[in-house]
């Protein structure tokens, strides 16, 4: 006898949306997690590499690992993936201090990787638009958040989010603008670049990303005849 199997809840397509525009780098990742107390012999470094992936940061030890779509990537030749493993652990203790634990995706996008978008270095996008902003409801002033750590840190210019260009209630419309706009205008996060890449599109109640690009693998209504 089979076992009864319930149809799952359907789910409300004009619910929020977040649209931000497709960054063409390569995905990537930092994962951030507390370990133990810790007393440094030599309590003069606030920031001290312990061994690969571990790092006594401000009383503590961290684990700080860097990932690839597919990998857990480290520093050297073959083993990295565009100089991203190298860049997290040279920027360890700033990266604990700006995101805190938890697990970090975003693009690596710039010089040499992809479409490189006419910059002259590599920056780190976090693809979690609304936790970069969301300020730490325990500061008492209301103005701690990753996005302000960052400005105030070695690496402000360097990380950051995708750009948001719509966020709003499902719309056909609001999304089809926002492809217009980017071929028009040029990419949101590399001013002067004409050449974006497209859009994401976050649906809140189911929880996904989508994408829409801007080449002939999602032509539509968009698109010049």
């Amino acid at each position: 006898m089979h076992e009864f199997s319930e149809w799952p809840k359907t789910k409300r397509l004009f619910r929020n949306i977040v649209v931000t525009e497709k960054l063409d780098g390569t995905n990537s990742a930092v994962h951030i997690s507390k370990g133990s107390p810790f007393e440094h012999p030599d309590t003069v470094f606030e920031a001290y590499p312990l061994k690969p992936g571990e790092f006594f940061v401000d009383g503590h030890v961290w684990h700080v690992t860097a990932q690839s779509r597919r990998r857990i990537i480290t520093p050297g030749k073959t083993t990295d993936n565009f100089g991203f493993a190298g860049w997290v652990y040279d920027h360890a203790a700033d990266l604990v201090r700006i995101l805190g634990e938890g697990l970090h995706f975003g693009e690596w996008w710039g010089k040499g990787v992809q479409r490189g978008y006419g910059l002259e270095g590599k920056r780190f996008s976090l693809f979690n638009t609304e936790r970069w902003f969301k300020v730490d409801p325990d500061d008492p002033h209301g103005l701690d958040s990753m996005s302000t750590r960052a400005e105030t840190s070695a690496l402000a210019g360097q990380i950051g989010a995708v750009p948001v260009i719509y966020s709003g209630t499902f719309s056909e419309a609001d999304i089809t603008r926002a492809l217009t706009d980017l071929r028009e205008y040029g990419s949101v996060a590399a001013p002067g670049f004409m050449n974006p890449e497209g859009i994401c599109v976050y649906h809140s109640q189911s929880r996904n990303v989508y994408k829409v690009t801007l080449d002939n693998n999602d032509a539509g209504k968009w698109e010049a005849a």
